[in-house]
């Protein structure tokens, strides 16, 4: 099983526009799908982007699953994202914890919208519609950042505001998070 390495906040494909992905069936795309689902199982991530691992290009996983990371997480088969677009959101927003595993050791509150019509296409080639709600909408929208240059971190008014895993895993032990 071959893994790669996530690059961590500061590297500079973090922070550049990924470029689209012309033809998804390529052999590097193929080889690079089944690596990115390799690596964010490894990882126990729900989700994971191609510049994530040094590819500037709009590809991502999502993958959700309660885990020690995320225990509310609903179960999401892996899905491949390629050059995916948000056609509307909704006016509601929410506040909810994300963590990143480009930014280890960090939790923070960041705002979302709680539902997002979304297009992309998949690792066949087929284009998919369809409207994402909840913890999946705020999985799209943390991913889609990546390929835009942004991590969690520059979504808050002040870095600051970001708490250690550590400290953030307490609280959930001691039910003290809003």
């Amino acid at each position: 099983m071959s893994t790669l390495t996530i690059l961590q906040r500061g590297a500079p494909v973090l922070s550049a526009i990924a470029k689209p992905i012309p033809n998804v069936a390529t052999a590097e795309i193929k080889q690079l799908i089944v690596d990115l689902k390799n690596t964010v199982a490894l990882a126990k991530g729900v989700g994971i982007a191609a510049p994530q691992v040094g590819k500037s290009l709009r590809l991502f996983i999502m993958c959700s699953a309660p885990s020690e990371r995320y225990p509310e997480a609903p179960l999401l088969a892996p899905s491949v994202i390629i050059n995916p677009e948000i056609l509307h959101t909704s006016n509601q927003q929410e506040l909810g914890w994300e963590g990143c595993l480009s930014v280890k050791g960090k939790r923070a509150l960041v705002l979302r919208h709680s539902s997002i019509d979304v297009s992309y296409l998949d690792e066949t080639g087929i284009m998919h519609n369809q409207t994402l709600t909840g913890f999946l909408a705020r999985i799209f929208q943390h991913e889609l950042d990546h390929l835009d240059g942004i991590t969690f971190i520059e979504r808050l008014d002040n870095e600051n505001d970001a708490i250690d895993e550590a400290q953030w895993q307490q609280q959930i032990l001691n039910n003290t998070i809003d």
